[in-house]
């Protein structure tokens, strides 16, 4: 892994299925429906002033979401934020920085 790249994908662990529950209010706020599957497939980490979390989720049929979900130093104390995410994602699109 390159200093602030992003590291190798890697299979969903259960921390890994905790974070994107923790936001998935958010993205489901963002995207204005429920997501009655919400499952973690992949995960890569990009260690920032904090860790940014880039992670596959199957949200049901053929569909994918990326999240890039930010968690704070431990120090601060904060939520785990969802930055961004793609939709319309595919289970072969590449997880990939965004």
């Amino acid at each position: 892994m390159l200093c602030g790249g992003t590291s190798a994908a890697r299979p969903a662990t259960d921390e890994t299925q905790r974070i994107a529950d923790e936001v998935k209010p958010q993205l489901e706020e963002k995207e204005g429906k429920t997501f009655d599957v919400f499952t973690a497939v992949e995960f890569k980490t990009q260690v920032v002033a904090g860790t940014n979390y880039f992670i596959k989720v199957h949200v049901g049929n053929d569909e994918f979401v990326h999240l890039r979900v930010f968690r704070s130093l431990p120090h601060e104390n904060k939520p785990l934020s969802l930055h961004s995410y793609q939709s319309s994602k595919t289970k072969h699109d590449e997880l990939s920085f965004f």
